[in-house]
């Protein structure tokens, strides 16, 4: 059995996480199919009732997809209540190119993707970067609150 793996992300506006997640992974709206021109249209097509596509949903892209076809689909799910606790899961983006780089290297590398990502509307909360260690990330969260690592 062939399985597919699309990530999904609760939120309160799928149009701001769009448009955050399309910098930080270099993915791209995920356009609606058949020349719809929005996938509201789309599901409207194919015979989903009115009803069930609440006002606005469906109007913007509310997923994205990787540009090469390798990552998973993610899509930003509306949903009504906002985040009140810590992520069970987060993602980490691997930017830094792993311990067979020197780490002033991958520290610059780090640096780098974190000031582009806080300038799209990421918060910083704590760099790990202990003296001791041959490490260096920084643990953020998305405009919406969800945590996610650079390193």
């Amino acid at each position: 059995m062939d399985v597919t793996l699309q990530l999904t992300i609760d939120c309160a506006d799928p149009a701001k996480l769009v448009t955050f997640w399309t910098e930080a992974l270099g993915y791209v709206p995920e356009p609606a199919p058949g020349g719809h021109p929005t996938w509201r249209a789309y599901w409207a097509d194919m015979g989903v009732p009115e009803e069930e596509l609440t006002e606005g949903v469906g109007e913007a892209p509310e997923s994205i997809v990787d540009p090469d076809g390798q990552g998973p689909r993610v899509w930003f799910q509306r949903v009504p209540e906002g985040k009140a606790v810590k992520n069970r899961v987060h993602l980490d983006l691997k930017v830094g190119g792993g311990r067979g780089v020197p780490l002033p290297e991958r520290t610059r590398r780090v640096r780098g993707k974190v000031d582009r990502l806080t300038a799209a509307g990421a918060t910083v909360l704590r760099v790990m970067d202990e003296p001791d260690m041959d490490y260096y990330g920084v643990v953020l969260r998305d405009p919406e609150g969800n945590e996610f690592c650079v390193v």
